[in-house]
């Protein structure tokens, strides 16, 4: 059970995503979180109004099982394979993060200053989110997938767009952290 409970090293989850990555590769299957939203908005007759979503939705109904199971692993992993410990990230973090008002950095995974019910439907919370959401939902279909779909995907099959999004998530990400967060909090 130990083995279960604590991260695996990079020599077994590499060789996973790997084997994942060939199977996929082999049936002509794409990977991605975007891709999933794609079919949802499919399934939910947006081909109606957008041409993008007109295609055959019952063909990536295998995918959406992808999402399925995130969301069962994901709680799974927390309910009973998650020891009670703190987040484990370095003191200066922490400070910076207390710096600007998160007041459980490397207590717990969701700060409630972003994920509480109280903050997101205060006015800062609430434009925080939707912003965030369009953001990420408008960044992910202008390059053309998620991070996980040109990260793991794109680059494994060397694809210079996939490494010119994920150098631009790497940029993003930078200014978010040292510009905007600071600015927002």
């Amino acid at each position: 059970m130990d083995f279960i409970l604590q991260p695996w090293p990079w020599y077994i989850a590499g060789p996973l995503i790997t084997f994942v990555m060939f199977l996929l590769f082999f049936f002509g299957k794409k990977f991605g979180v975007s891709s999933n939203l794609e079919t949802i908005c499919a399934i939910g007759g947006a081909g109606n109004l957008v041409d993008f979503f007109k295609f055959d939705w019952k063909k990536n109904t295998w995918n959406l099982l992808f999402i399925v199971g995130t969301i069962v692993g994901g709680f799974i992993s927390y309910q009973y394979l998650t020891p009670n410990e703190t987040v484990a990230i370095s003191s200066q973090t922490i400070q910076n993060l207390s710096d600007l008002g998160f007041q459980n950095a490397g207590v717990q995974y969701l700060p409630d200053e972003i994920f509480s019910i109280e903050t997101m439907f205060s006015l800062k919370g609430f434009i925080i989110l939707i912003g965030a959401g369009i953001l990420v939902g408008f960044g992910s279909r202008y390059a053309g997938g998620c991070t996980s779909g040109h990260a793991i995907v794109g680059l494994s099959n060397f694809e210079l767009p996939s490494l010119i999004s994920v150098i631009g998530f790497f940029i993003g990400g930078l200014i978010m952290t040292w510009l905007l967060l600071p600015l927002i909090f």
